[in-house]
C-alpha cells in the first residue's frame, strides 16, 4: 500500500533551516548541521537514507525548495535526491505557477497549481504506477520545506512522520511545528546514529 510520509532533517530547538535562508544558502546560517546524517559515512545512516530513498515513488516538494534544487547551486550529481544513493523518482511540485524553465531537465517533473491535496493525488498516482512496475510497494514522500509538511499535517494528508534529529540548536529559522494543528502521534521507529536521532511516527 502506498503511504504518505514527510520526512525532514530538524534541529533540537524545532527548526528546519537556520536564520536567513535565502537563494544562495537555501539551509540558512548553520542549517548545513541539519543534513550532516545524509552524508555521513556511518553504516546506519548510510542504511536508513539507502532504504527510505529506495521506497520513493514520488516526492512532493513546495515551489521555494524547489528553486533551491533547481537553481544554480542546487542539485548535483552527487547531492541529488537520496545523496545518489538510488534512482530518480518522480517529482511533483506545488505551485501558484509553472518555472519558465527547468535546469534538471533530466528528472520527471510535474508542477501542480491547484494546491497541495491535488499534489498528493497525483504522486500517489505516481507512486503505484511504479509500484507496478517494479513489483514492489513505493511511497510518496514529502521532502519540504517545512510549511509544505506543517500544511500536509495540518491538513490530515500524512501517514507518517520521519524526522531525523540534528544534535544542534539553531536559535532561529524556519520553525516546522509552530501554530500547527494537534495530531496524535505513536512512536514507530527510532534509531540513534553518530550524527542524528531517526524517529518515525504513525499520524493519526
Amino acid at each position: 500500500m502506498t503511504r504518505i510520509i514527510a520526512d525532514i532533517s530538524v534541529s533540537l530547538d524545532g527548526f528546519v533551516t537556520g536564520p536567513d535562508p535565502g537563494p544562495d544558502s537555501g539551509l540558512g546560517t548553520g542549517g548545513e548541521a541539519l543534513h550532516t546524517w545524509a552524508f555521513s559515512d556511518d553504516p546506519d545512516d548510510r542504511r536508513l537514507l539507502r532504504e527510505a530513498t529506495g521506497r520513493s515513488g514520488a516526492v512532493i516538494l513546495g515551489r521555494r525548495l524547489f528553486d533551491l534544487v533547481d537553481g544554480p547551486h542546487g542539485w548535483d550529481d552527487e547531492t541529488g535526491y537520496g545523496a545518489a544513493e538510488v534512482g530518480k523518482p518522480a517529482f511533483v511540485v506545488v505551485t501558484s505557477s509553472r518555472p519558465e524553465s527547468v535546469r534538471l531537465g533530466a528528472l520527471d517533473w510535474t508542477f501542480v497549481t491547484t494546491g497541495l491535496p491535488d499534489a498528493v493525488t497525483v504522486a500517489r498516482r505516481h507512486a503505484e504506477a511504479a509500484s507496478a512496475s517494479s513489483g514492489r510497494d513505493l511511497d510518496v514522500v514529502l521532502m519540504g520545506g517545512g510549511a509544505l509538511i506543517r500544511s500536509a499535517l495540518d491538513a490530515g494528508l500524512v501517514d507518517l512522520l520521519s524526522l531525523h534529529l540534528a544534535p544542534v540548536l539553531l536559535g532561529a529559522g524556519t520553525p516546522l511545528f509552530t501554530g500547527a494543528v494537534p495530531r496524535t502521534l505513536v512512536q514507530r521507529s527510532v534509531l540513534a546514529t553518530s550524527t542524528a536521532t531517526h524517529v518515525t511516527y504513525d499520524v493519526h
